[in-house]
């Protein structure tokens, strides 16, 4: 990693902690992965050869770095969905910084939408936005993943609660094999099976 984006991801960290400690309002928190989690989701994306990557939940685009920075070797784009006017700028600005908005696709947009209107197909598929809607978009993520895809949803531990019903559906889907790995604040892993 050069020192640019080092600094940039450094950069980040500091000013969506600041930020979420200092507001109420959920819209204007970043709600940012850990810096664990970056790590592990490079990792993830080095490891497997993934080149195509759907992430719900841009935010201020601190994980979609990791995301980009993890296919630019190999040529492949990352396409990444937002809602908040707000936050899109916020991320089409650090994409511009980091010098790798050419392997990013920003959305803007409704994930509910976009799952059900793409022919696209995603080799690994990270999730980080309303967990409540998980389970309803479960249809839809699978037809977008990959043969031997990957999904990856944050918030597996923090919030277990709140996945409790998604885990359980994928647990209960032939073929799927599902993990939940303790970095940052829990990782949820479900393989998609090959089909053949």
């Amino acid at each position: 990693m050069d020192e640019c984006l080092a600094a940039l991801l450094r950069e980040l960290e500091t000013f969506g902690e600041t930020n979420d400690a200092q507001t109420t309002d959920h819209a204007r928190r970043m709600l940012n992965i850990t810096r664990d989690t970056g790590e592990f989701l490079l990792l993830l994306i080095r490891a497997t050869g993934a080149t195509r990557v759907l992430e719900i939940g841009t935010s201020n685009g601190y994980s979609t770095l990791w995301l980009a920075h993890a296919v630019e070797p190999r040529g492949g784009r990352v396409t990444t969905l937002e809602q908040s006017a707000f936050k899109v700028e916020m991320a089409r600005a650090n994409f511009q910084r980091a010098g790798l908005e050419a392997f990013i696709d920003l959305r803007v947009g409704n994930a509910t939408d976009f799952l059900r209107q793409t022919a696209d197909s995603f080799d690994l598929i990270f999730l980080d936005s309303a967990r409540g809607q998980y389970v309803a978009w479960w249809n839809d993520l699978q037809k977008t993943l990959a043969p031997n895809g990957l999904i990856v949803a944050d918030n597996a531990v923090s919030h277990a609660n709140e996945m409790t019903r998604f885990i359980e559906h994928i647990r209960q889907t032939p073929g799927f094999v599902v993990s939940i790995v303790p970095i940052g604040n829990g990782e949820l892993l479900a393989l998609k099976p090959s089909e053949g």
